[in-house]
């Protein structure tokens, strides 16, 4: 199925790629950016409706014919759908607004939260009975419930905050989830997904990601973590998603409070490329930065997913 999964990901993205570039569905680059991105302008963008598309086709059907696991995985698969259709709608906000010229640009911060909120509090009603505890004992349930709620909406601005350079996020999703894929499916069919929509996003990327992919990892992730592991070895395994906000935060709190900047430009990945390096050296050596991580992940665990 995996193998299925990655083709069908191919080949939405593909499809994917030509209807944007037909209908004009490009992205902007920031002008204050590193320069070597001005040449991604138009760049087809909001890639990941595509990959969670081919995620869905090929759950549901597993799922309904009892070979995609218990209701774990659907609880799993339901909170990437829910944190998916936000990031979505910021994605047709973004695009409708550019290709109009005017109308309502994104989500606002006050929006999107109290969404993902809800969201992130409707999966941990159902979580926490179903949590894994393999380092700290439970908090009860009404403890759990809202340390879980922040786990997601963190985790899922986290992971979008990591997107940005041509196949980051992508490789950095794949690695957080390997110790998780013998004991989820849906864990294993996002890493099969990404590989297909890596195909096209590797540098130097023909599509993007935007908001619904990465809002959609963040969520399998986080939500693999809590079932399957330990809620507290995700940001561990999620270094570079955990540094990335932190370094926004760092950012913004800076400039409000002092009026200067810490970073060259936040997320973090960027002031990096502003410091000179190459754009590759920086996606690999996050890549490898998250390897070591998740290598310790796996190691707490004993050898266990």
């Amino acid at each position: 199925m995996m193998i299925l999964a990655a083709f069908l990901s191919w080949f939405l993205v593909g499809l994917f790629i030509r209807v944007s570039k037909a209908r004009g569905w490009g992205q902007p680059v920031r002008k204050d950016g590193p320069q070597t991105h001005l040449v991604k302008e138009g760049t087809p963008t909001a890639g990941g409706v595509a990959f969670v598309l081919a995620l869905a086709i090929v759950f549901f059907p597993l799922y309904l014919t009892g070979r995609a696991g218990d209701s774990r995985e659907l609880l799993l698969m339901g909170v990437a759908l829910g944190m998916g259709i936000i990031g979505g709608l910021d994605d047709f906000l973004k695009v409708v607004s550019r290709m109009r010229g005017s109308g309502k640009k994104e989500l606002l911060a006050r929006e999107k939260f109290p969404l993902q909120i809800l969201v992130g509090l409707i999966f941990a009603y159902f979580a926490a009975p179903l949590a894994s505890h393999e380092l700290v004992p439970s908090f009860g349930t009404a403890g759990d419930i809202v340390l879980l709620t922040l786990v997601m909406v963190g985790s899922v601005n986290a992971f979008n905050f990591t997107d940005g350079l041509d196949g980051l996020l992508g490789g950095v999703a794949i690695i957080v989830l390997l110790p998780l894929l013998a004991v989820s499916p849906v864990s294993a069919l996002l890493v099969a997904v990404l590989l297909g929509f890596l195909w096209f996003n590797a540098h130097p990327a023909r599509v993007f990601m935007g908001d619904m992919g990465s809002h959609a990892i963040g969520a399998i992730a986080a939500g693999a973590y809590i079932l399957y592991a330990d809620v507290w070895l995700l940001p561990l395994a999620a270094i570079i998603p955990v540094v990335a906000v932190l370094s926004v935060v760092i950012q913004v709190v800076s400039f409000k409070t002092r009026g200067k900047r810490v970073f060259r430009m936040s997320p973090i990945q960027h002031h990096f490329e502003l410091s000179g390096w190459p754009e590759t050296h920086v996606t690999l050596r996050f890549w490898v930065i998250t390897a070591v991580a998740t290598a310790a992940v796996w190691w707490i665990l004993g050898g266990r997913p």
